[in-house]
């Protein structure tokens, strides 16, 4: 008997695994599997989203008029050029449908967000990574990587799962390098965490032409990851573009109330950011200091490497019977590494003690 057929490429798609929140026969378990912040939300956007408990029966704005108004004016952006999405994997995806399809290319970089390559085949385009260096994207590898079928290139910065990022001139150096007609695509989801004074989010990027996207997200610092709600920073055409292909009410009208919250909520947020700017050196230098590889991070996580991927799984293991969950990174091309959110005080603490001891009996 014959039944449907998925598009071909469809069912070569690794889905995406999200990091775990669990662990078996444990109860008091520490989560650093998945960004999310440990500050949790601010208590104004808690209160935002329980104001709506007898609104649901009413359709959200499916302009997100207020977010997009908030949103340009704290980080400086004409909100006519936002266009808001449940979460920047819905504006990935529908990037992705926009620009790309069958025997086209989406330039990636190697160790990238999953989110990038499942999308591209999603559409049956073809991913390509190009390779990093020092676990970082590579702007002469990219540019390198470019064909006449390349109509798409995908750069998060900071980099997920790595935690590194490139310089503002690196970045305007790959635009520079790329054709016209090839949308750029800057994925800045950790922007808020990162201080160093040669980064840049890309808005201005954005602001000079017609052929590059800033993705942001209000799933890591603002601590609204449940709600999925990301925004993008698009040219004119693009922004019209997006707004002809996402749903009519894409973002709830929970998410839109708690973001709004949460964005005028700046001081929570730098709250969030000093604790990460406290942890994020200490958790580093603490494994460091127990003989352990640790990539350079500007990003709420860091990327911890070891011998081979059977010590990698082992150290995995010896966590959660700690009753901490990590984020293996066998999907990203680095079996050998682990990733990990900084936490609370105790939760780094907690990590710190566990991959000591586990560094004492396999030593």
């Amino acid at each position: 008997m014959s039944a449907p057929r998925p598009r071909p490429g469809i069912m070569a798609i690794q889905p995406y695994v999200g990091g775990g929140h669990a662990v078996e026969g444990v109860s008091n378990v520490v989560v650093l599997s998945a960004n999310e912040t440990p500050l949790g939300p601010s208590p104004d956007a808690i209160k935002a989203f329980n104001n709506l408990a007898e609104e649901l029966h009413r359709y959200p704005d499916g302009d997100s008029a207020d977010i997009r108004a908030a949103i340009g004016e704290r980080f400086g952006c004409d909100p006519a050029n936002i266009v808001c999405g449940a979460g920047s994997d819905e504006l990935i995806a529908l990037l992705i449908r926009s620009y790309a399809g069958p025997n086209d290319e989406v330039l990636l970089s190697r160790h990238g967000f999953l989110m990038y390559p499942i999308s591209a085949q999603s559409v049956g385009a073809t991913p390509v990574f190009a390779p990093e260096a020092n676990y970082t994207t590579d702007v002469d590898a990219l540019l390198a990587a470019v064909t006449d079928k390349t109509r798409m290139a995908f750069v998060a910065n900071p980099n997920n799962p790595t935690g590194s990022y490139i310089s503002s001139d690196e970045l305007q150096r790959l635009r520079d390098g790329l054709r016209d007609d090839i949308l750029l695509v800057v994925d800045s989801a950790y922007a808020e965490y990162v201080s160093r004074n040669d980064y840049a989010a890309g808005a201005e990027m954005v602001e000079a032409g017609r052929n590059v996207v800033m993705l942001r997200t209000f799933s890591k610092i603002f601590g609204l990851a449940a709600l999925r709600l990301g925004w993008a920073y698009c040219p004119p055409d693009v922004a019209g573009v997006l707004n002809r292909v996402r749903g009519p009410f894409n973002v709830s009208a929970a998410a839109q109330a708690a973001g709004l919250a949460a964005i005028n909520d700046i001081t929570h947020m730098d709250r969030s950011r000093a604790h990460n700017d406290e942890w994020l050196p200490w958790l580093t230098q603490a494994l460091t200091d127990i003989g352990l590889t640790v990539h350079p991070s500007v990003g709420n996580f860091i990327l911890v490497r070891f011998d081979d991927a059977v010590i990698a799984a082992a150290a995995s293991a010896a966590l959660e019977a700690a009753g901490v969950v990590v984020r293996a990174m066998g999907g990203y091309g680095l079996p050998e590494c682990l990733r990990i959110t900084i936490g609370l005080e105790d939760e780094n603490k907690r990590v710190t003690a566990a991959l000591t001891e586990f560094r004492n009996t396999t030593a």
